[in-house]
């Protein structure tokens, strides 16, 4: 079973709107959980404009499950990884104004600056995921700087699937391959929804886990929070 990590910097968001602690950032945690998620992730920015830094730290004993902290590896994101040492670092190289993540890592050129940062989070015990574009270039580029796992970064492939494209997989699974090949875990994220999981992961051979946000709480405000994520691990099973 490919394994579903919600991401709840939604939550976060409609919180901050608002001030105080209105909805309730670490009960939502606890509660993805319970109702059956397997991970949840964080994505801090430096603006703090939904996750705050401090609740990095907060939820570190609300998540029992896989807890995954994202971000741009600036050095006061990897000084608080290091201090929290969560189940997963993904590396993503958005840009401080960035809206949400919008590319995936040139791993070639930047090959050794990834795996610096990679192999200080190995040493701590931390799992590393690198964020991808379906390049297999950058598989190979990812490969070479020691992560363990990629991230492929799914934006395309949810436009172009809205749109009736299936072919619009192909690259990915084409990059899943070369990856287990390689050696890599394989993840995926952005814009995968309950429309499009179940095509994409019966596309991706081994899926080691999805993160889902967006989608997921918008879908949630129909449907219920505990209702959408059980589809989701239905879909995924």
């Amino acid at each position: 079973m490919t394994k579903l990590s919600v991401n709840i910097n939604k939550i976060a968001t409609l919180r901050n709107a608002r001030g105080g602690n209105m909805p309730n950032l670490l009960k939502v945690a606890k509660d993805v959980q319970l109702f059956g998620a397997q991970g949840v992730t964080i994505h801090p920015r430096p603006d703090e404009r939904h996750i705050r830094y401090q609740d990095a730290y907060d939820l570190k004993p609300v998540v029992t499950t896989e807890y995954n902290i994202e971000g741009n590896p600036m050095d006061q994101f990897i000084d608080m990884v290091l201090a929290i040492q969560p189940t997963q670092v993904t590396l993503v190289p958005d840009a401080v104004d960035a809206i949400t993540s919008n590319a995936g890592w040139d791993t070639v050129k930047h090959k050794d600056y990834l795996a610096e940062i990679i192999t200080e989070c190995k040493r701590n015990g931390i799992r590393t995921s690198i964020f991808v574009d379906p390049v297999l270039d950058m598989i190979e580029g990812a490969a070479a700087t020691g992560t363990d796992r990629i991230e492929l970064y799914t934006e395309e492939f949810a436009h172009q699937y809205g749109l009736g494209n299936r072919r619009a997989i192909e690259p990915y699974t084409q990059c899943a391959i070369k990856a287990h090949e390689l050696g890599l875990g394989i993840n995926a994220g952005h814009d995968l929804s309950l429309d499009n999981i179940q095509f994409f992961k019966e596309n991706i051979p081994n899926l080691l886990e999805v993160s889902i946000g967006h989608a997921l709480i918008c879908e949630s405000l129909y449907q219920g929070l505990e209702s959408v994520v059980k589809q989701y691990l239905q879909k995924l099973a």
